[in-house]
């Protein structure tokens, strides 16, 4: 344990040897290696939380309480029987549109944003496990075709082919995380691909009537009942009446596709009830003192002991960004594909040379909050020339939607990292 005396605290340092304890073989630990979470666990990996048939859980959005009343602007807003949406949805399938939905997906029944089915069963009631980013930015996408013409090289089907599409379903969350999503990616030389697939694109987000212990959207600036980044915002009235609100030219479009199906909302359906969502921990705090500890290892290497490094918070994310380009090809032809991928894996930095700069676990959860709650914001703030407000969060790369805390599979809560960044004495 030597070698790790000078990078970690001492509680950590006695943390760690107190779970090598007793395990055959192992009486030291490389820096930044995945040790278990509790020294009853077996074997040097942690343990995984039991969520039953799936390990990505999603949940029920009806069970938690309290809730808020809010009062809504009515100049902009229309009346949905929820007996309807199946004929809307129904409506803009026969204007060609493409509609991607949450939808019970394999033996669990976990909800997961797919093409609609022909039965449409749509799952309004649990927050999903994975985000809707891919709708705007695909797991796998090819970009470009090449070929071989004698001694040329011809570059082909680099146009972009997007069809007119729903997003179906969001929460606020999530709707506004494919804002920030969106500019991220035209930020410098933009991305045709996104910008093309998000011009063709109606985001239609539910408010959120309940929430779980991982939510905190309300910490980064975001709110149950937010309107930022959706075309069309319903929120439940009552158990069968949706208030809807008209946010953007393409929702007011997407109401009159489905003219006769939308009513003018009634002086008594002017307030929503919404989710209660506690402030978790001070933003401002984390914004300020994240710089000065960028350097401090010690911290970087408690807060990560347990990280697998298995990237399940970054594609369950509807922010994160990071990609790979992939050509596949043989003697006379290929393609050149756009993969998602996580700066949170060892071999993303990896240099031809075999350096790494970020060769240990915990250099790689330091980059993942950073860029999040450091980078981005100041690249946003360069971007636009001007200094934000203390404690803005316009321009976080999180939107508190909790989505990793509940899918990792060592229980590393963000909410706890957060607030111990926030608490820290520097």
């Amino acid at each position: 344990m030597a070698h790790l005396e000078s990078h970690a605290s001492g509680r950590a340092v006695r943390q760690l040897r107190s779970l090598l304890r007793g395990l055959p073989g192992r009486n030291s630990l490389e820096f930044g290696e995945p040790i278990p979470c509790r020294p009853d666990s077996a074997g040097i990996r942690p343990e995984s939380r039991n969520f039953g048939k799936t390990r990505l859980r999603p949940f029920r959005l009806q069970r938690q309480r309290p809730r808020d009343v809010y009062q809504v602007n009515m100049s902009e807003t229309r009346s949905l029987r929820k007996q309807s949406i199946p004929s809307l949805l129904e409506k803009l399938e026969q204007n060609g549109q493409r509609i991607i939905a949450p939808q019970p997906a394999g033996p669990s029944g976990t909800p997961w944003f797919t093409d609609l089915d022909r039965e449409r069963h749509i799952d309004l009631e649990q927050m999903t496990a994975v985000s809707p980013k891919s709708g705007l930015f695909p797991v796998v996408e090819e970009i470009l075709r090449f070929r071989k013409d004698g001694k040329q090289v011809v570059i082909e089907g680099d146009k972009v082919k997007v069809q007119p599409t729903v997003l179906f379903g969001l929460r606020p969350c999530d709707a506004r995380g494919l804002r920030i999503l969106e500019s991220i990616f035209q930020e410098g030389e933009p991305d045709v691909f996104l910008r093309e697939r998000r011009a063709a694109t109606t985001v239609v987000a539910f408010s959120c009537t309940a929430a779980d212990p991982d939510c905190f959207c309300t910490s980064v600036g975001g709110g149950p009942g937010d309107t930022e980044g959706s075309d069309l915002l319903l929120s439940a009235i009552d158990d069968d009446h949706f208030l809807v609100e008209i946010v953007t030219p393409k929702g007011k479009e997407l109401v009159e596709l489905g003219a006769g199906l939308f009513e003018p909302a009634k002086e008594s359906e002017q307030t929503k009830v919404l989710a209660a969502v506690p402030v978790r921990f001070p933003i401002a705090d984390v914004l300020t003192k994240l710089p000065a500890l960028f350097n401090l290892e010690s911290f970087w290497q408690e807060q990560s002991l347990a990280c697998l490094g298995c990237s399940t918070c970054a594609f369950v994310c509807p922010i994160c960004s990071c990609f790979d380009l992939e050509d596949e090809a043989d003697l006379k032809c290929g393609s050149r594909l756009r993969c998602w991928d996580s700066c949170g894996q060892r071999l993303f930095t990896l240099h031809a040379s075999g350096h790494n700069p970020r060769s240990v676990q915990s250099q790689r959860w330091r980059q993942r909050v950073m860029h999040k709650f450091s980078y981005l914001p100041e690249r946003g703030r360069k971007a636009r020339g001007s200094a934000p407000a203390e404690g803005s969060t316009s321009l976080l790369g999180c939107v508190g939607c909790g989505r990793c805390s509940r899918s990792c599979p060592v229980d590393m809560n963000l909410i706890e990292r957060l607030t111990a960044i926030a608490e820290s004495d520097l």
